[in-house]
């Protein structure tokens, strides 16, 4: 991606809706803190909380600081001089998001008190609250007229899932556009600002050693794999209505398929890069429902021991319906009907308790035409791989064959290894500091466009009609192995397996 500059010089307002939530308290304020620490920020920026909790400014603004001392290690003393270094000033408005009221109230504080005439400036809208308030949110905004950029910009910022099928998710679209521009529509998916899946375009497209092998004419075939050792946790009540579908693959697992298999684009530009996501996202073949067997496993996990410590079943976790049939695994396989990679498979799985967490992308290479080696040699010899590892241990690694020392000649598979933590002594920024500079920058190459979310919607809706109908079977996995065995049935080649990171 390209470097973003610093935000404009001009009096910026971040409102904070869900002022007092969890998400505010564990990634957006230590974030705001990191950036304010680095300058990072406006001049004369303030941040006003909304949320029902009562109280006033000042207690707000030491929750805040308290929320950063926890998240960062430090002490108040810190987080307090990131803030006051930058001249942060902090406000705070008790009210409801389904009250007009709060949003009248809002106008007012921005704009100096009922009767006061000065400018609001620049205006960053933070959704740090439950999807079902982001259309009551967008319409007291647009009501109270703040979404009108006469005086500055309006950013209006939401965080996945971005509806809960394709209908709801262009209801949702028609809705805020009511109110807002699309360019004015910040939907952020935190996975596109790890540097690992920053550093898929930088793989493909600055090394000429790589992208001329990435296509079909070299490759066998692409997995994709999410996995998480944790299971539900205390969010089997959100997982109930979400599972592995909704909550990983129409959002995360689609934006690194896109990133991973995208033609490039013309520049870095963020409509040049989103341009070409979606030309991806259309190119991957419609699921059928009545075949919907042949490309889809999904399976929930029992009880097991993952690490070495015993673990309970889904339907035992709190929260959870005892005859819950929602997936905690799923596995596909899906076609992509263009130049690049037609009759290239590409295999996605993503699952809770799993044997341990990791992200990776894996392109299997196809096995060369002929061996001229002596017979012992052959056997020994597997096509090569190139691994994009995207978290815990980001970096990239690749196998070829080589031969072993001594009189026979004999062959191995080595690997080479880069880390990225070994290799710069920068540290990378955590995902939300980079989205939220780049909402203050309105750099929108890391958010999703409305179509992209449609093209995410209409791959899985087919999913979502198989499962409601109960049309595809959900089948078991022990918590701490790599899933269900039926899930190998959707490699076409008797000889590949998914591979074990």
């Amino acid at each position: 991606m390209a470097t973003t500059p610093r935000p404009a010089e001009v009096a910026t307002t971040i409102v904070v809706f869900g002022a007092t939530g969890d998400l505010a308290h564990r990634k957006l304020y230590p974030a705001l803190a990191s950036l304010a620490s680095t300058g990072q920020i406006p001049d004369r920026l303030c941040v006003v909380g909304v949320a029902r909790t009562e109280m006033d400014d000042a207690e707000f603004e030491r929750t805040v600081i308290a929320s950063v001392a926890k998240a960062t290690g430090g002490d108040q003393e810190t987080g307090a001089a990131a803030f006051a270094d930058q001249g942060v000033r902090f406000r705070y408005l008790t009210g409801s998001a389904d009250d007009s009221a709060t949003f009248q109230a809002l106008a007012d504080l921005l704009r100096g008190g009922p009767d006061g005439t000065h400018p609001i400036g620049n205006c960053l809208f933070y959704l740090s609250t439950a999807p079902s308030l982001f259309e009551s949110i967008a319409d007291g905004l647009g009501m109270a007229g703040l979404a009108h950029e006469d005086d500055g910009f309006r950013r209006f910022v939401v965080e996945k899932p971005f509806g809960h099928d394709l209908t709801s998710a262009l209801a949702l679209t028609g809705h805020l556009c009511r109110w807002f521009h699309e360019r004015q529509i910040f939907r952020i998916d935190h996975y596109l600002a790890k540097e690992t899946v920053q550093n898929i375009l930088a793989l493909r497209f600055t090394n000429t050693i790589f992208e001329p092998l990435w296509n079909r004419r070299y490759v066998d075939h692409v997995q994709i794999t999410v996995a998480e050792d944790l299971g539900v946790e205390h969010r089997g009540a959100f997982y109930e209505h979400a599972g592995a579908l909704r909550d990983i693959v129409q959002n995360h697992v689609m934006q690194v398929l896109a990133l991973t298999a995208m033609e490039p684009p013309a520049s870095f530009q963020a409509d040049a890069v989103r341009d070409e996501k979606v030309k991806l996202l259309r190119s991957v073949h419609p699921l059928d429902l009545d075949t919907l067997e042949r490309h889809v496993v999904r399976a929930q996990y029992t009880a097991g021991e993952v690490n070495g410590v015993p673990v309970p079943g889904y339907r035992e976790e709190e929260g959870v319906d005892p005859r819950s049939h929602v997936e905690t695994y799923l596995a596909l396989r899906l076609d992509v009907d263009n130049w690049r990679w037609a009759g290239v498979p590409f295999y996605i799985r993503t699952g809770k308790r799993l044997a341990r967490r990791v992200t990776e992308v894996v392109l299997r290479y196809k096995a060369v035409p002929f061996l001229p080696l002596p017979p012992s040699a052959r056997d020994t010899v597997e096509p090569n791989e190139l691994v994009l590892r995207i978290q815990p241990d980001a970096g990239i690694e690749t196998s070829f064959a080589a031969k072993v020392p001594g009189q026979a000649f004999r062959v191995r598979q080595v690997r080479l290894d880069f880390s990225y933590a070994q290799t710069f002594e920068e540290a990378a920024p955590e995902a939300y500091e980079r989205v939220l500079h780049d909402a203050l920058v309105g750099d929108a190459t890391l958010f999703i466009r409305s179509d992209e979310v449609e093209q995410s919607w209409r791959i899985v809706q087919p999913l979502i009609d198989g499962f409601d109908q109960v049309t595809l079977p959900l089948t078991q996995y022990p918590a701490g192995s790599w899933g269900p065995t039926a899930a190998q049935s959707l490699l076409l080649a008797p000889e590949d397996r998914w591979r074990a990171p």
